[in-house]
């Protein structure tokens, strides 16, 4: 598929055709989505638990790595508001994280489900 038969897709937060245009071609996103759904399964559960805990500087580099990939993959509202967020959990407490947190983190799960609805319509 040609990266602009991407552009009419329902994806929220999954950006396919900036992924694509950002990595070169469909091979090289397809390899690496999977990497990104890992990182996504395994970080966001740990930053919630750690956030519920009140351990905002446990979290922050959790966040931190987050919002490092996202461009790449992510539409860019997306991204300013990871990196807002990740931002605070470097310099606010859990008064400020917490609740940006709870807004952040059903973002971070639609993107969860995004990648791999995706991944499985290129199976």
């Amino acid at each position: 598929m040609t990266v602009s038969a991407y552009v009419g897709q329902p994806w929220r937060y999954l950006d396919p055709v900036r992924a694509i245009e950002q990595l070169g071609d469909m091979q090289a996103l397809l390899s690496m989505l999977p990497m990104l759904q890992e990182l996504l399964d395994r970080d966001v559960p740990q930053i919630a638990q750690f956030l519920a805990a009140n351990d905002v500087k446990s979290a922050n580099p959790l966040l931190h790595s987050l919002k490092g990939c996202m461009p790449i993959f992510c539409v860019a509202d997306f991204c300013e508001e990871l990196a807002y967020v990740e931002h605070m959990s470097k310099t606010a407490g859990i008064a400020d994280v917490g609740p940006a947190f709870s807004v952040l983190g059903p973002k971070l799960n639609q993107l969860r489900l995004e990648v791999s609805q995706f991944l499985t319509s290129q199976a």
